[in-house]
């Protein structure tokens, strides 16, 4: 039987679809547009095109997006500054900072000044504890885009063994808590587990987020395994060897599967927020 593709590139276009009724109602009834502040610290160009690609997907379901661009050279405390203002804001209803920030800026205590009502990008320490306890709370972007397209695809998750490979703080972790949430067995592995391969070997659902091209093979994978690659380098590879196709039941492709599900998931929170906000 051939393997199942989780295709979040058509997800994300579906889901755009229904986030532009949701936006749309929103405006009719209370006159206002969900908006999304963006911050951009420094001139480095993949984040400039990453924060770009952000507002145009705010264009398509019909949100507005703010896009704050400050110096390479600001400090700390003027960063802080910028998003308390963006919290006050009664007409920003999300906040994105834009990962990395040039290295003098502590980017941990940017993210903290973050309003954990405005947080739809996932990276408070309260949105993590609150999302690890069951609580009601925006999740890590690329994580819950995970995890809504495997409930998409409807592959079960109660009881099985997930195997997550990688321990980022905005990946790895909120990743295995979201398994654990839905009621997995989740081991967590990275790059300087012993007998790694012992333990891919045991997924029935095995994530890829270590950040190294191709690190983990495919003659790891226990057939008929479910297999989510977060990875994205140089040469469309992923962080999974290529033939997947040959051995899981399902899995994501590189590029188009994980990628899209990131920004549709920013998104998709993004207009939760502004429902909850705009009264």
């Amino acid at each position: 039987m051939a393997a199942l593709i989780l295709d979040g590139k058509a997800l994300a276009k579906t889901t755009e679809e229904e986030l532009s009724a949701r936006v749309a109602s929103l405006k009719e009834k209370t006159g206002k547009t969900p908006i999304l502040a963006t911050i951009l610290v420094g001139d480095d160009p993949a984040s400039a095109t990453y924060v770009k690609m952000k507002g145009n997907a705010c264009a398509r379901v019909g949100m507005e997006s703010i896009r704050v661009v400050m110096d390479k050279n600001t400090t700390t405390e003027e960063l802080l500054n910028k998003i308390q203002e963006l919290n006050e804001n009664p007409n920003v209803h999300g906040i994105l900072l834009q990962h990395p920030v040039p290295r003098h800026i502590d980017e941990r205590a940017a993210f903290e000044a973050i309003d954990a009502r405005k947080d739809v990008d996932g990276v408070t320490c309260l949105g993590f504890g609150r999302m690890s306890m069951g609580e009601r709370a925006y999740g890590c972007a690329t994580p819950a885009g995970i995890m809504r397209l495997l409930k998409a695809y409807n592959i079960p998750l109660s009881g099985k063994h997930a195997v997550v490979v990688g321990r980022s703080a905005i990946l790895g972790k909120p990743m295995a808590m979201m398994l654990l949430n839905a009621n997995c067995t989740v081991t967590i592995c990275h790059s300087k587990t012993e007998n790694l391969p012992e333990f891919v070997k045991q997924a029935d659902i095995l994530v890829g987020a270590v950040g190294k091209p191709e690190f983990i093979k495919k003659s790891w994978i226990k057939p008929g395994a479910v297999v989510v690659d977060a990875g994205y380098h140089p040469g469309g590879v992923g962080d999974i060897e290529k033939g997947l196709e040959e051995v899981a039941s399902a899995y994501t492709p590189v590029p188009g599967g994980v990628g899209p599900m990131t920004i549709n998931t920013l998104i998709y929170q993004s207009v939760e927020s502004g429902e909850s906000l705009i009264k």
